[in-house]
């Protein structure tokens, strides 16, 4: 089984710049787009719903060309769900979910809180609302693969400027603190999410997001926010994971985890 997760910043924008022929060459079994920034309705070309795909989008109804999820799946699932019974949260197309069998593969996309001190306060909002929810899944019994954009680093490791990041959104202490305590990486024994990429990667310093100002991208100073958590009963099956630098088609970069079956 193949997953990417890839936050397009506007999939129309994606889809120019080539997402959907390279996405067709990687032989996805689900793909997990966020910020697509478009509604269903615009998105009637072909392009848009790939052959040998079922497709569901989830769109902003608050904000028209805003945020926006989807998800693309081979095989076609048992229940698709689009709410997690928040308004502020469910409205602004922030999470979407496949279901096969006792498998969930959810889209997710964070707030980020770069744009200010009251995003920031609604990003510390959806976190606590959001932890007791993440909890209910990790004991359900249920398989979970989280994919998305989380606009959170956990360490060092994760952005290249770590001490200059300190008090800007996404890098803050609490945030970090909110992010890791739900994670449990290398710890077969302890209840947590496993962080796909630093399970496989334990010391790894890969980033999938790159500012647009200056040369942040060609001198690589960036920063690791999209992720695939899964529950533990995922961890053995993980064999692979990869993040597409060759190609650019928004500001991350696609980000690809391979399963046994």
């Amino acid at each position: 089984m193949r997953i990417v997760t890839f936050n397009a910043n506007g999939i129309r924008s994606a889809a120019s710049k080539g997402f959907f022929d390279w996405l067709k060459r990687q032989k996805a079994d689900i793909t997990c787009i966020q910020e697509t920034k478009a509604q269903e309705h615009q998105l009637t070309d072909p392009e848009f719903r790939p052959d040998g795909h079922h497709c569901f989008y989830k769109d902003a109804s608050t904000k028209k060309g805003y945020s926006g999820v989807a998800i693309y799946s081979r095989r076609e699932p048992d229940e698709v769900r689009t709410a997690l019974g928040w308004a502020p949260f469910d409205d602004e197309g922030r999470y979407i979910e496949a279901r096969f069998g006792k498998l969930s593969v959810v889209s997710f996309y964070i707030p980020s809180g770069s744009s200010g001190e009251l995003r920031q306060e609604f990003k510390f909002e959806v976190m606590d609302w959001l932890k007791p929810i993440l909890d209910e899944w990790l004991a359900s019994g249920r398989d979970y693969v989280l994919c998305g954009d989380w606009n959170i680093v956990r360490s060092a490791l994760d952005i290249r400027n770590w001490k200059s990041n300190q008090k800007n959104s996404g890098c803050l202490p609490p945030e970090r603190e909110w992010l890791n305590g739900l994670c449990a990486d290398g710890n077969t024994s302890a209840p947590g999410w496993v962080d796909a990429y630093r399970e496989l990667n334990p010391q790894g310093q890969d980033y999938t997001w790159w500012s647009n100002r200056g040369a942040a991208r060609a001198n690589d100073v960036g920063w690791r926010i999209d992720y695939q958590l899964l529950t533990p009963g995922l961890r053995k099956r993980l064999k692979a994971c990869a993040i597409e630098r060759k190609q650019q088609f928004s500001d991350h970069a696609p980000f690809t985890t391979d399963f046994a079956p």
